[in-house]
């Protein structure tokens, strides 16, 4: 399935009404704060449905030289498992092909781990050459 991918920012309730989709709530609590993280994110790409409807997104934090996060990549349930969260991805990591590291969290899943190693992403702690730890503080 070819899905096309566009660089935007939807709009307020657009993104509010995708994250509560995804049933996002550490997000959509704050809405004014999640719309404002997303405005204020690296890089925003979209995909949309025939309709017009937003079924996915994907927004990353940068420097935009060194280092990409992949802070957030969600799909709208009817549409996860067709294509669009992998084209977004794709689309990202063509975008930033330059930049050396690529970073992200997410959630202890296997089809997850079998949807990122699909498009080269490696766990941290199974590189071997330079063994890498990663840290965080959730609050």
């Amino acid at each position: 399935m070819s899905v096309p991918i566009a660089d935007e920012v939807p709009t307020a309730d657009e993104i509010v009404e995708l994250y509560s989709a995804v049933g996002w709530t550490a997000y959509t609590a704050d809405p004014q704060r999640l719309v404002a993280a997303v405005r204020a994110s690296h890089h925003v790409c979209t995909a949309r449905d025939d309709t017009g409807a937003l079924v996915g997104l994907l927004r990353t934090l940068s420097d935009g030289l060194t280092i990409v996060y992949i802070q957030d990549i969600l799909v709208a349930p009817p549409h996860q498992r067709t294509g669009v969260g992998g084209a977004l991805l794709d689309h990202l990591l063509g975008r930033t092909a330059h930049i050396r590291q690529t970073v992200l969290l997410t959630d202890d899943e296997p089809s997850q781990r079998a949807f990122y190693e699909s498009r080269g992403l490696v766990e941290a702690h199974d590189i071997r050459a330079h063994p890498l730890r990663s840290f965080v503080l959730l609050r």
